[in-house]
């Protein structure tokens, strides 16, 4: 039986952001984002789905051409090479699912 918990180490992504990885496989990977308060995740996009839920905290997005305000509980899925970004308005953590893996973040 394979083992199931493994423990990856908390990484600075910029100032005021960290992301930890949670869980992944080949075909799908986990990660933690925590912002502080006004943090930026810098405007970006990728190969990968990507699948966002607001564990905690208020951030607004930028998906593409729109802008939406999210709060705890929201979810949204980034469709493949769409530019996005976000910033915290309060500080918070979002879940982000990827598929598949995102190895540049092993």
């Amino acid at each position: 039986m394979p083992h199931l918990v493994r423990e990856f180490p908390t990484v600075t992504t910029g100032e005021g952001v960290t992301r930890q990885i949670l869980s992944d496989s080949p075909e799908l990977m986990v990660v933690a984002f925590r912002f502080e308060k006004d943090s930026v995740g810098a405007l970006h996009n990728h190969p990968h789905i990507q699948s966002t839920y607001v564990q905690s905290g208020v951030f607004e997005f930028t998906v593409g051409d729109d802008r939406v305000v999210v709060r705890p509980g929201d979810s949204f899925v980034i469709p493949t090479m769409v530019t996005h970004g976000c910033r915290a308005i309060e500080a918070g953590t979002l879940i982000d699912c990827f598929t598949p893996r995102r190895d540049d973040f092993l």
